[in-house]
């Protein structure tokens, strides 16, 4: 897998409120020399390939610091609390995972990045490789709820059909709340790939590259009966 070197040591927000300055950080951590960010359009593909712990973090950047001058020095962490547990991952050598339950499959993903990284856009991935694809729905009382599971090769391929074949759509604005849901395509590799779809009702829309609207054939493989 392409390693990404991430060159920057934080990206700042600043926004001025009377003489008080806010930053936003961005999710990274920085061990060994390295600064990892937390990566959102990938999931570990099982807790199998969590490897050894190789650390901890030491520090919590956010809400401690507040000058824009300040770089970050091995175990500091943008929003983990100090004692978080950092860990390899099998067959990825410039990524780790922290434990949190909030994401599928319970790790969140760093990597070393681009000084600008592309997103992995949906024509990145290795269709001819995915040997299972999962839907999730997500809600704040159940959290994240897989939904449905595919293996055999007629249901993928119908599946990665809809996705290959979604019409860019930048301007579309949903109609409302939407619902949302992820699909995950899995590979052999220690992540997948990972997307959201989103529903207003009528329309099913999700970002490979850009906005796209998705065909509504997509519902009946979201959920089993």
């Amino acid at each position: 897998m392409k390693k990404w070197i991430f060159l920057c040591t934080m990206c700042l927000l600043l926004t001025a409120c009377g003489s008080q300055v806010i930053i936003e950080w961005v999710d990274l951590i920085k061990w060994d020399g390295k600064q990892y960010e937390a990566v959102y359009e990938v999931a570990l593909a099982d807790r199998s390939f969590i490897d050894k712990e190789i650390g901890e973090v030491n520090f919590k950047v956010a809400d401690q610091i507040k000058r824009t001058s300040y770089r970050f020095k091995d175990g500091d962490a943008a929003f983990h609390e100090k004692g978080t547990k950092l860990y390899a991952i099998k067959g990825l050598d410039d990524a780790i995972a922290v434990e949190d339950q909030s994401v599928i499959n319970g790790y969140r993903i760093y990597m070393v990045r681009d000084e600008a990284p592309p997103r992995r856009h949906f024509d990145q991935v290795p269709l001819a490789q995915v040997k299972k694809i999962e839907f999730y729905t997500f809600s704040l009382e159940e959290g994240n709820r897989k939904t449905a599971s595919y293996t055999d090769p007629s249901d993928m391929e119908d599946i990665q059909s809809i996705l290959a074949n979604s019409k860019l759509a930048p301007s579309f604005e949903p109609n409302g709340d939407t619902s949302r849901y992820d699909v995950l395509l899995y590979t052999d590799e220690a992540i997948a790939f990972q997307y959201g779809i989103q529903f207003d009702g009528t329309t099913y829309f999700w970002f490979p590259s850009d906005k796209a609207i998705l065909s509504n054939d997509i519902q009946q493989f979201i959920a089993k009966d």
